[in-house]
């Protein structure tokens, strides 16, 4: 048995009108639409084939209308404006989108972007008041700015015109700029989640008077790396904006997917692991302002080498990570009872802090907050990501205090804090998490949307499944569960660290991918029944395209019998973290003889049956004397796993078992001889009939239990008066057969058999309930 590790969410179907009216939809697609809420005619064909009719009206976002009046002012009176972004994809996206605009509107422009490390997220008074002695009257902020307060003041002061173009969340009253765009200021705006580039887009269509398609694969790129909610108004930028990705013309855009080896059609995941990753590389380790280049560039060797500088920064992005997680994981306590991570460090790379608190989220299922800290000023600052259940951002709100800034959403905040004040966050959000989770709460949730048999996946049902893309937040890629016999198991990768199962079905052979997931490989035991969940997709390779899922969790809910018979290297440690209670049988005195972990109970073939409970696992290191007293111990453990770790050291069964004209020859020889020295004879005796020195003194001991000789310091010789007695009749004879039949059945039979004998050992196996809630 292996448990899966997150709560498996089947999702409840009972309630759902499966009755369609809408035939050319198969079961599996009308079903994900009914998960989704998508029951009438007319909202499945929106969703499936979203309209750009279906956007709202720009119009509808309050102060848009002051705002292009006091930009067309500009451009008509050659003042100079300034774009005040953002480092990350969605910052650097929204940039190079309104650069475009108001080139093409023909404005004396320029761009801004914040160096996170120098000067932070957001506006400063510093880059304003260099703004204003560069000739600048107005400013737009995109992706930022709802909370700049302060530096909205200072524009006032220095006769600067802000204008906030931003989508992130509002802490308390607005600030005095001349006008915010913003659409959850705007109560007549319909929809809410769009990303910043989403909010330049609505600007930048104002502002044109009309509505400027060739703008949508920049909006594709933010809105999906900046993990907004793809449904209403997102839903559609995404998908028509993936569309003009995918044929994009501008030669950055070009060079930039070159580069990410993305060849034909542009999706989601695409955007997400590729194209998004490498934008956000640049402002994590230095300015931004090279991203925004490659995106506005106009010359193909420009872009070219701009990409490929781009490229060698994300190489580097992915090292500092992994050298960051590495020293971060070190510092965690798995056993430690906080219920949240803090971990925090001098020196380390404040632009991919976030990344590493993801990392550690998904490994340790907590709350995660890590720290750069900056010895000269005292200050910590660095990322925070948090769980589902946890709202993050209301959570630091209560202890704002402790802050010398924050920002962010309910999953993911960065912020800066006195080193003096660590202990109190620490505190604080233990206190808050106490208060709101249960330990519930910290397991990770899966939830699944359809069971489906392996015969059934195949290239036309996953089609039908990506009508319902671009997938993202809001709208998930659908989680299949499968359960299924694997052909093959293996581990794949340099380090052996990924996992890939084959199963045959009745087109050919689908691959189950689980990254991250090659320690599990110990778990398996063949030709045994695995429930996997994951995303279904189509793996291509050398032109040949076959089923694939990427698996998110593993279930095993049968019985394992784990063979590591005669193996010196053995991987059952590995599952101490798996079983409550783990059970270890030997002989009486063989206590040294093996690497017995501390954690098991030793149990004895001699001991008191009462004494024996019922365990998670039984680890059998020795063979027992007769069969039935094992079968007794296994019923009676009646463990979900057992372990077969015994060897045989001189086997019963591979030693032949003499003949009775063997036994003729020898007690033919003795009667001749009367007396035997076998100290001295038994070296000819092995010459001349080929026999072993242990067979020689087995048959000795078999005459001696049987009264037919007598044996003294290794003379043997004939009793005076033997009585007739079958050699059957011998103990000695008795062992070498039982114990080659318990050799036969256990040690040298087929892993098939193995388990067939085992099972047949077994009680019918019963879920305890609190493995049946957990998903099982």
């Amino acid at each position: 048995m292996l448990k899966n590790q997150s709560y498996w969410n089947i999702i409840n179907e009972s309630h759902l009108n499966l009755e369609s009216t809408e035939s050319h939809l198969s079961p599996v697609l009308h079903q994900l639409l009914l998960q989704r809420g998508i029951t009438e005619r007319e909202e499945i064909e929106s969703f499936i084939f979203p309209k750009l009719e279906q956007l709202h009206e720009p119009e509808k976002i309050s102060m848009i209308e002051k705002a292009a009046t006091r930009i067309h002012k500009a451009i008509e009176e050659r003042e100079k404006i300034l774009v005040y972004g953002d480092y990350d994809a969605d910052g650097v996206s929204s940039t190079a989108l309104l650069m475009t605009v108001l080139n093409e509107l023909g404005a004396e422009c320029d761009f801004y972007i914040p160096n996170r490390f120098t000067e932070g997220y957001g506006p400063n008074e510093a880059a304003f008041i260099e703004a204003k002695e560069n000739g600048f009257n107005v400013i737009v902020t995109v992706d930022n700015g709802i909370s700049a307060h302060h530096e909205a003041t200072v524009a006032k002061q220095l006769g600067i015109d802000l204008i906030i173009t931003d989508h992130h969340e509002i802490q308390g009253e607005l600030p005095d700029a001349y006008a915010i765009i913003h659409p959850k200021c705007s109560e007549s705006y319909p929809f809410h989640e769009l990303a910043g580039v989403g909010v330049a887009f609505k600007f930048a269509e104002y502002l044109l008077g009309f509505f400027p398609e060739h703008l949508l694969d920049f909006v594709a790129i933010g809105t999906i790396a900046d993990l907004v909610p793809l449904i209403n108004e997102n839903r559609i930028l995404a998908y028509y904006g993936l569309e003009k990705l995918s044929a994009t013309e501008k030669p950055g855009l070009i060079a930039l997917k070159k580069q990410c080896e993305i060849e034909g059609i542009v999706t989601e995941e695409d955007v997400g692991f590729l194209i998004g990753p490498r934008l956000n590389a640049v402002g994590r380790l230095q300015d931004a302002d090279m991203a925004v280049e490659l995106l506005l560039s106009q010359d193909e060797e420009q872009a070219r080498l701009l990409a490929e500088e781009i490229q060698s920064i994300n190489e580097e992005r992915q090292q500092i990570v992994q050298q960051i997680v590495e020293e971060a994981e070190a510092m965690v306590d798995p056993n430690d009872q906080q219920s949240v991570i803090i971990v925090y460090k001098e020196g380390w790379n404040e632009g991919v802090l976030g990344i590493v608190a993801s990392r550690l989220v998904r490994k340790y299922n907590r709350p995660t907050i890590v720290l750069n800290i900056n010895s000269e000023t005292e200050l910590a600052k660095g990322s925070a990501r948090s769980i589902p259940a946890f709202d993050l951002f209301n959570s630091c709100m209560q202890i704002k205090h402790i802050f010398t800034s924050f920002g962010g959403h309910a999953q993911a905040a960065g912020m800066t804090l006195r080193v003096e004040n660590l202990a109190e966050l620490m505190n604080g959000l233990n206190q808050i998490i106490r208060e709101q989770l249960t330990a519930e709460d910290f397991i990770p949730v899966i939830d699944i949307n359809y069971s489906i048999d392996v015969n059934d996946v195949n290239e036309t049902l996953i089609a039908e499944i990506n009508q319902l893309a671009p997938f993202g937040m809001g709208n998930p890629k659908p989680i299949f569960q499968i359960s299924a016999q694997p052909k093959e198991i293996r581990q794949i990768g340099h380090l052996k660290n990924h996992l890939k199962l084959q199963f045959e079905h009745e087109n050919g052979i689908m691959e189950a991918i689980g990254f991250r997931m090659g320690h599990l490989y110990p778990y398996m035991t063949p030709k045994t029944d695995i429930t996997i969940v994951g995303e279904l997709g189509i793996n291509e390779w050398n032109g040949f395209k076959k089923p694939q899922m990427i698996i998110e969790d593993i279930q095993i809910s049968e019985r394992q019998i784990f063979d590591y018979r005669g193996k010196l290297i053995r991987e059952y440690a590995l599952f101490n973290k798996q079983h409550q209670r783990e059970l270890a049988l030997i002989n009486m005195g063989n206590e040294q003889k093996y690497d017995i972990p501390k954690t098991m109970q030793l149990v004895y073939y001699t001991s008191d049956l009462t004494d024996i409970h019922e365990a998670d696992a039984l680890y059998i290191y020795d063979l027992p004397q007769d069969l039935s007293t094992l079968q007794t111990i296994v019923n009676k453990v009646n463990p979900y796993n057992i372990f077969a770790c015994f060897e045989v050291e001189e086997s019963a069964y591979m030693t032949p078992i003499p003949t009775r004209e063997d036994f003729k020859w020898y007690y033919a020889l003795i009667y001749h001889r009367k007396k035997l020295d076998l100290k001295i004879e038994h070296q000819r005796i092995m010459a001349e009939k080929q026999w072993s020195k242990q067979k020689i003194w087995w048959m000795s001991k078999v005459f001696f239990e049987l009264n037919f000789v007598t044996i003294e310091d290794g003379v043997i010789q004939l009793e005076s008066s033997p009585q007739k007695r079958e050699l059957q009749t011998s103990h000695t004879y008795q062992q070498l057969i039982a114990r080659a039949k318990i050799e036969k059945t256990l040690f040298y039979s087929t892993y098939e058999g193995l388990v067939a004998w085992f099972q047949s050992c077994l009680p019918a196996m019963q879920m305890p309930k609190e493995e049946m809630s957990y998903g099982l």
